[in-house]
């Protein structure tokens, strides 16, 4: 080139720069020629191969945009090396250019690192061991480290440093990089206990009343974990509080394949009393009773007679069935009657502690289905039922009085 520009009449210090010019120009469309050729022949081939694999997971990590930015990688490393042939790497602007492009080279792999990180973590995503997990916080933490490194990088090829030096001498600034970063970092912690105890998972129903949280959790980051409530609004919380405090995660419950019921009804004491025979006679007609009464009455007559008092007609005497204990074994065997109850899990009809609004009589049991708007109908069905059969039992239910129960009792006087 020089010997063409000297033929062309050109003097020895115009040939020379612009031999330079000329050479750069070649390097810089040799560079471009390659990062073209490089796209072409490594997307094609790549995806060939790709294409001829029954797995899924390669033809996410190999995807257009992580292999395009692996492509660009190659560009600005050619024109590092290269440069020196066209002007001298003493010269300080030379010196100054091969900082910025080694500079663009590290923005460029680390752009290319972002991108596989998100391959990485759409790979993972697809696995079924894996589906829930809190999978972006940690690919988020890996794209904050790669910047890290980054950042130390380009400061130390800025300041001729090394980056082991760099490092030694950030050593004293720890304390202000933790205060400014104490976020991400207590995020980062917290988000390594979640995955490795198993104690969050994306779609997970968790409730924390102090944060008025009461939803599915949606997204799980770095820095938040965001739960959709079931009114729809969306509430956002740092991963380290599902640490420090306590938290309700409702999974566990959904797994087991029962929602647990416990709710009581309230019955007036003084419509509890002894069965009579009439009563008996009326009770052995429900079906779910029939053989309880005979058996129980069996029972008793056995001990009264043990006891001598089977003709006492005192009743305080002997032992004798209340309307209120007939009503509690026919709860019993009505839940156990229910297609809609786990009758693997705990069962049970009690009595609670006798207060100023009545006895209490509780209902504890398990609905099969554990999705909301069908278990709230499962129990409000049950309790409707028991709601309307306590007067065939000669039972009342305690309720404060109202406007119309006095309006009542005063046309009666």
């Amino acid at each position: 080139m020089y010997g063409v520009l000297r033929e062309l009449g050109f003097s020895v210090e115009t040939a020379d720069v612009w031999d330079r010019w000329v050479v750069l120009g070649f390097i810089v469309a040799i560079a471009f020629v390659s990062d073209f050729v490089c796209r072409q022949l490594l997307l094609r081939v790549v995806k060939r191969i790709v294409a001829r694999t029954k797995a899924t997971w390669d033809d996410i990590l190999f995807e257009d945009r992580v292999l395009r930015r692996l492509c660009h990688i190659v560009p600005p490393v050619l024109i590092y090396f290269l440069l020196p042939l066209a002007f001298p790497p003493e010269s300080g602007m030379v010196a100054f250019v091969l900082k910025l492009l080694l500079i663009y080279v590290i923005a460029v792999v680390l752009r290319f690192v972002n991108a596989f990180l998100k391959a990485l973590h759409d790979v993972a995503d697809q696995k079924e061991e894996l589906q829930g997990k809190p999978l972006k916080g940690l690919m988020q933490t890996g794209q904050v480290i790669a910047f890290f490194v980054c950042i130390i990088l380009i400061i130390s090829i800025l300041i001729d440093k090394s980056p082991a030096r760099l490092l030694a001498g950030l050593g004293a600034s720890a304390a202000i990089l933790m205060l400014v970063f104490k976020d991400s970092i207590m995020g980062l912690v917290s988000g390594i206990q979640l995955t490795a105890n198993d104690m969050l998972h994306v779609g997970d129903w968790i409730s924390m009343s102090k944060y008025g949280v009461n939803g599915r959790v949606t997204e799980v980051t770095l820095n938040t974990v965001k739960v959709r409530n079931w009114d729809n609004t969306i509430v956002t919380v740092p991963p380290y509080l599902l640490i420090s405090d306590s938290f309700q995660n409702w999974r566990p419950m959904q797994d087991s394949g029962g929602r647990r019921v416990m709710r009581s009804v309230n019955i007036d004491m003084n419509s509890v009393r002894f069965c009579t025979p009439e009563m008996l006679d009326r009770f052995r007609k429900i079906r779910l009773l029939k053989d309880y009464i005979d058996e129980t009455e069996r029972l008793i007559a056995e001990s009264n007679e043990q006891a001598g008092v089977e003709n006492d007609p005192e009743p305080v005497n002997g032992l004798h069935q209340t309307n209120l204990g007939v009503f509690r074994a026919y709860l019993e065997r009505y839940l156990r009657s229910l297609a809609g109850i786990n009758q693997e899990m705990m069962l049970m009809v009690r009595q609670l502690q006798p207060t100023e609004k009545g006895l209490p009589v509780e209902l504890y049991f398990f609905s099969k289905v554990t999705e909301g708007t069908v278990y709230e109908k499962v129990q409000a069905d049950v309790f409707d039922h028991v709601l309307a059969v306590i007067p065939e039992f000669g039972l009342r239910v305690f309720q404060n009085p109202a406007g119309s129960d006095v309006r009542d009792l005063k046309g009666e006087i």
